[in-house]
């Protein structure tokens, strides 16, 4: 018999319960109960567990004389039989959906889609019993939704067969594939189950012959407006049998695999909640009053679920059943990462035993290497970082990251690869629990490793006096060119951050200090990623470490870039560079002098100390001149120029700002190109705010459009964003609003990678313009 879920009446007998309940009266267990009756065991245990809640007859009939039942025990029996018979029956069809899930949340989006999914097959139509039949030529709508263990697969197919009863008069039917079983059942059995569901007459079935039931089965639903739920798919051979070619009708097809071999399907990859959905269904599991309680508590326990809605489930669950017991004790729970998962259960149900079923079934290199993602420091991965996790070659490592995309337990986004957060903890105790500690170190020395020297070799583009690199495609990696190198890094960001943090753990120091120094230039690019302080601190302590005070001294400079810039620490920058300083002197090194005075001086003009900061940027800009180091020269140019505009000194700036411009042409090639591009955009908005300053409106808007245009064209995002943010403010200022609004909804559009100060501030603008706009057509209304 199919696993046809039908459900009972609420306040009806269940039959299953009332089975169950008779057996044991008779102190008879399952096997003792098929050995007396002559039915399998595992077909009283599909009734019990109510896979199967509408028997015929004759097997109500062998399970009464089985039990040695009285007449009223008989009788109670099949009352409860006819009651999961009658369930939901009208006459226009039948609705075999179970009740509704009172506490479902969320989710609209996804709703929303499969409603308008239903409508373009029904036409609109409800209810309406005189609604034309559907004819041979119409086509049913089939959706796969899958996703990983627990995000709540089954509970949304559930509840849109019920939101869509109203378009499918005719029947809802959901169907229990039991695909992660050892024996699921056939296609076969499964539409004979459909069929009874649907009421075909035990006549109709035993005149067309087992042969006849898959015709059967196809015209029944063409004739039918239908909502048909393929549950727990185990692959596209058990779902395609059951999939019908014609009829007014919708399949939902639910499945851990993506079920990529199923053709003319629509597809939703169901994933984890949302911080609001995730808060709201633990507060419909314990209730509103002791939810408020403890939102923050409730919250991190939503967190610590990574809202995969059956951890929410388990975790509300646990709550619901200790009434005494505080949210946030449960949260305390769930802290530590290694007893989460133990921690997230209710009776005998476990989130890692969904994991379990998902995991068993795969090949042992996907198992292998999913496994060892959990050794992944960063949020996700890409395919040239799993093949050295698993030692095989990447084009093999890509194919098995898709195995594990398809089993469910992936999730994978523009070429990256991404575990959730309770399948990393499950990843982890499968790794600790199957591999050697040797294996483990060696799998992740062998990430690390090749972390630390392709990203050398990508922030080697952005160095002056190295151009191309050598190795322009390591183990599956581009690095042909520099957006390809600068998109590496950025991707890979929290990843070779991690193996830096490994390197100087492990003292691999001059690792560590060749590592950040490829990156200086590079820093430029990404100004407000958050971590180079953290790069280049640590990067002193291993220079130091290596007694090499020239060393030491260029990540100390680097250091006192990062608190100035990135952290805006201008008395602490100060102390760094002077430390740069007197290092350099000592082992008379005449670049790192150079741009100690540099930094000194920048720090120093942020302080408002225009005069020393003259004076460091002159003595820079002459240590520069006698190395001939035309970059230095440059940028001690530009430095001066800044000094004086922001000591206000602006016609003497403008011509500052014009000499380093001349001086940036003529010297031509001999000035890396990233730093070309990035100075001469840094020097056009320069000009353009002295030029705001001498009230040359205009003339700052030409400039300002300049240096966002060189930005963008080198993908500097944080510099792009700086000089929209003046862009706007000019245009403000001189009422051109529109134009203004353009560009603060430009600077929200550069995403992450925008200076997030500028970004808040746009954001900030844009209210207020819009507030103005509201309130003017307000006024002209009156």
């Amino acid at each position: 018999m199919a696993a046809v879920r039908t459900g009972t009446t609420e306040g009806a007998p269940d039959f299953g319960a009332t089975l169950r309940e008779l057996r044991l009266a008779a102190s008879l267990t399952m096997e003792g109960l098929a050995e007396a009756s002559g039915l399998s065991v595992r077909g009283i245990g599909d009734l019990e567990r109510g896979r199967r809640a509408a028997p015929q007859r004759r097997t109500i009939t062998a399970l009464a004389a089985g039990l040695g039942l009285s007449d009223v025990e008989r009788q109670r029996l099949l009352s409860a039989a006819r009651a999961g018979r009658s369930d939901g029956y009208t006459p226009v069809g039948v609705q075999t959906v179970r009740r509704e899930i009172t506490d479902f949340v969320g989710r609209e989006r996804e709703l929303s889609w499969l409603t308008e999914l239903a409508r373009q097959i029904s036409g609109g139509q409800t209810s309406d019993r005189q609604a034309a039949r559907p004819g041979p030529s119409v086509r049913p709508v089939i959706a796969a939704v899958s996703g990983p263990p627990g995000a709540g697969k089954t509970t949304l197919a559930l509840h849109a067969a019920r939101r869509l009863a109203g378009h499918f008069p005719d029947g809802q039917v959901v169907v229990d594939m039991r695909g992660l079983e050892t024996d699921p059942p056939e296609p076969a059995e499964l539409m004979l189950g459909v069929l009874r569901a649907l009421r075909v007459a035990d006549r109709e079935l035993l005149k067309v012959g087992s042969q006849g039931h898959i015709g059967l089965y196809r015209q029944t639903l063409a004739e039918r407006r239908f909502v048909l739920v393929l549950d727990n798919a185990r692959d596209e051979a058990q779902v395609r049998p059951l999939l019908p070619g014609s009829g007014a009708g919708i399949v939902l097809v639910t499945s851990r695999r993506m079920l990529t071999g199923l053709e003319g399907v629509h597809r939703l990859l169901l994933d984890g909640f949302d911080t609001r959905e995730a808060t709201a269904l633990l507060t419909a599991l314990v209730g509103r009053e002791r939810a408020s309680a403890d939102t923050g508590a409730l919250e991190k326990v939503a967190r610590y679920c990574g809202h995969l809605p059956l951890a929410l489930r388990l975790a509300g669950n646990w709550l619901a059943a200790q009434k005494a017991s505080p949210v946030r004790r449960l949260a305390e729970r769930l802290a530590p990462d290694d007893g989460r998962l133990e921690a997230l259960a209710a009776g005998d149900v476990r989130v890692s035993t969904a994991f379990d079923l998902s995991y068993r079934r795969l090949t042992s290199e996907a198992a292998r290497l999913f496994r060892r993602l959990a050794l992944v420091p960063g949020p996700d991965v890409s395919a040239a970082g799993a093949a050295k996790l698993s030692g095989q070659q990447f084009f093999d490592a890509e194919d098995t990251l898709e195995e594990l995309v398809e089993a469910g337990l992936l999730g994978a986004e523009r070429d990256r690869y991404r575990l959730h957060d309770l399948l990393r903890l499950y990843a982890r105790t499968r790794l600790d629990a199957e591999e050697t500690p040797e294996d483990i170190g060696r799998a992740r020395t062998a990430l690390c490793d090749w972390l630390l020297r392709t990203a050398v070799v990508a922030g080697r583009w952005f160095e002056p006096g190295y151009g191309a690199p050598s190795v322009v495609r390591d183990g599956g990696v581009d690095l042909s060119s520099a957006v390809k190198g600068r998109e590496w890094l950025q991707a890979e960001g929290a990843n070779w951050l991690a193996a830096l943090r490994v390197a100087a753990e492990a003292g691999q120091h001059a690792t560590v200090v060749e590592v950040a120094e490829s990156l200086h230039w590079f820093s430029d690019q990404w100004i407000f990623w958050g971590h180079w302080p953290e790069v280049y601190a640590t990067a002193v302590d291993c220079a130091r470490v290596l007694g090499d005070p020239v060393l030491e001294a260029t990540q100390l400079n680097y250091l006192a870039w990062a608190r100035l810039l990135c952290e805006g620490r201008h008395r602490d920058s100060l102390t760094l560079s002077a430390r740069a300083l007197a290092l350099a002197q000592v082992a008379a090194d005449t670049t790192q002098q150079a741009w100690a005075h540099f930094y000194r001086a920048w720090a120093l003009s942020s302080l408002s100390e225009y005069e020393a900061a003259a004076d460091h940027m002159s003595r820079a800009g002459h240590l520069f001149a006698s190395l001939e180091d035309a970059q230095g020269s440059l940028t001690a140019l530009h430095g001066s120029a800044m000094i004086l505009s922001s000591s206000g000194r602006n016609e003497e700036a403008a011509e500052a700002f014009q000499h380093a411009l001349a001086f940036l042409e003529e010297a031509g090639d001999r000035i890396e190109i990233h730093c070309a591009e990035f100075t001469r955009a840094e020097i056009h908005a320069g000009i353009a705010h002295v030029s705001r300053q001498l009230n040359k409106w205009d003339e700052a808007v030409v400039h300002l459009r300049k240096s966002i245009g060189l930005s963008s064209k080198s993908g500097n995002t944080a510099l792009e964003s700086r000089s929209l943010d003046k862009l706007g403010r000019v245009l403000l200022g001189m009422g051109r609003t529109a134009e203004a609004r353009e560009v603060f909804a430009r600077i929200i559009s550069l995403g992450p990678y925008a200076d997030p100060r500028t970004a808040r501030e746009a954001a900030v603008q844009l209210d207020a313009i819009d507030a103005r706009r509201h309130a003017l057509q307000e006024t002209e209304r009156v």
